[in-house]
């Protein structure tokens, strides 16, 4: 829908030197807002930058729009209270200490009060699903309470009896219980090979590497060398197919998973002709390449 008399399209002036409609470069991520929603928040980040009259010492990108070095996905919710003052995340977001520290930085004070941990009664944490991330909880969490249940199930076991020999395994594994399940990593390649499949094959490296599993054992293994952004509110305990790894070599991959206890238990691989050269006998072939990893 058109703005009245052009309001978009209005060049800035010396009293007011930013445009009705402003685009913002956040993280790499880029968004387009009107002025008014960026300042709505009298002493945020956000209206100190835009409430300026010389625009020189805001950083801009290569295209000109405004450039935050923040995190380009998380700000679509400073955004969106930004409009209206108002919260709505999805339903088991699991980022919620991380937009409360992006709160912070953009100065919001009541935003930063409706993303903190409520606390019960008994002074403790209420129930409240999406308080932290799963990954920002203590490493051995998880780690103790399976102990105990297993430690409950257990009979008292005798040094040397029948059920010595468990005790000792449970018992050694108290720092390093982890959780059983599947990680898909595949990849898309092409290469040429000559006339007869006498010459070598030339290979092309690998675009990417793709991650399909639960969102939980992916951040487990792969850690900061995995790329969210095409599937930022996974839930801890959903599947996806949509991460990737920021590296693109499958040795680095395999040691990693390799280092968390998992092993290759089947692969498959397609492979078709895309083209030939018309100058030459060398063909252009393109594969999709699957490994499937499984932990105990």
């Amino acid at each position: 829908m058109a703005l009245a008399d052009n309001a978009g399209c209005a060049k800035p002036s010396e009293d007011f030197p930013f445009p009705e409609i402003i685009e913002l470069n956040v993280g790499g991520q880029v968004y387009i807002t009107r002025h008014p929603t960026l300042v709505s928040v009298p002493g945020s980040l956000l209206w100190e930058m835009f409430t300026q009259k010389n625009t020189r010492s805001l950083a801009r990108d290569s295209k000109g729009r405004f450039f935050v070095d923040r995190d380009g996905f998380l700000f679509r919710y400073i955004l969106d209270y930004m409009r209206d003052q108002q919260l709505v995340l999805p339903d088991h977001f699991p980022e919620r200490s991380r937009l409360q520290r992006e709160a912070e930085y953009f100065m919001l004070p009541e935003l930063v009060k409706m993303l903190a941990p409520k606390l019960s009664k008994q002074n403790s944490l209420g129930d409240d699903p999406c308080q932290s991330d799963p990954e920002e909880l203590s490493p051995n969490a998880d780690a103790t309470r399976n102990l105990t249940s297993a430690s409950a199930a257990l009979p008292s076991a005798v040094p040397g009896g029948p059920g010595g020999a468990v005790t000792a395994s449970v018992g050694a594994a108290g720092t390093d219980v982890r959780r059983a399940g599947f990680i898909t990593i595949g990849y898309r390649g092409s290469y040429t090979l000559g006339r007869d499949s006498q010459t070598d094959a030339k290979f092309r490296r690998v675009a990417r590497i793709m991650v399909c599993g639960k969102t939980s054992l992916a951040k487990e293994v792969f850690g900061d060398t995995l790329n969210e952004s095409r599937d930022p509110d996974r839930p801890p305990e959903r599947y996806t197919s949509r991460y990737y790894l920021k590296f693109t070599f499958l040795e680095q991959a395999f040691d990693k998973l390799a280092d968390a206890g998992f092993h290759m238990v089947a692969c498959n691989s397609t492979g078709t002709c895309a083209f030939a050269h018309d100058q030459t006998d060398d063909r252009i072939w393109t594969s999709y390449t699957e490994y499937v990893f499984y932990r105990e």
